[in-house]
């Protein structure tokens, strides 16, 4: 079972990531006619966030199949792939796919910063001055999207992010 923990937002050097991974199971996708029972009618895929401060990941559309993950941040961006009765199958930053309640999820957006440190701009420009640098792993808010920026926040601060620098919007997408 794998815990993720929130991170920090950085002013300065970035902090060790703090995960501990379990290996996971994979279900197959089920096709009888409760699987649309519940459809949300939004498109799939599509990103939600993490409504809940713990939520389970598991192998299978039901609360007999394990859990294979523990999500500990909410906000936390998560790609839904697919729908059956009250169950979404989810893919996280790390690609790792498994099955929650549609009631654990949110349709706030947010973003992941992903693979290095990320800096910040106040404005969607590259010679903008730097308000922060964050870490791999912090979520953050989104409250809008352009062409390649989109505007962020967390812990009461904001500033500008290269769309591709994290994991929570699809690329050209509008927000906001």
């Amino acid at each position: 079972m794998r815990i993720l923990l929130p991170a920090l937002i950085l002013l300065a050097a970035p902090a060790a990531a703090q995960t501990a991974a379990a290996p996971a199971t994979e279900a197959a996708t089920p096709t009888n006619k409760d699987a649309l029972k519940y459809r949300s009618g939004l498109p799939v895929p599509r990103f939600a966030s993490l409504r809940a401060g713990r939520a389970y990941m598991r192998a299978g559309p039901g609360k007999e199949y394990p859990v294979t993950w523990v999500f500990v941040q909410p906000g936390t961006p998560l790609e839904v792939v697919s729908e059956w009765n009250v169950w979404r199958k989810v893919k996280d930053a790390d690609g790792t796919e498994g099955w929650m309640d549609r009631a654990m999820l949110s349709t706030d957006r947010s973003i992941q910063i992903t693979k290095q440190t990320r800096e910040l701009r106040a404005r969607p420009d590259l010679s903008a001055p730097i308000v922060l640098r964050a870490e791999p792993g912090v979520v953050m808010r989104v409250t809008m999207c352009a062409d390649r920026w989109c505007r962020v926040e967390g812990q009461g601060r904001s500033g500008y992010l290269l769309r591709e620098h994290g994991f929570g919007v699809y690329p050209n997408e509008p927000i906001g």
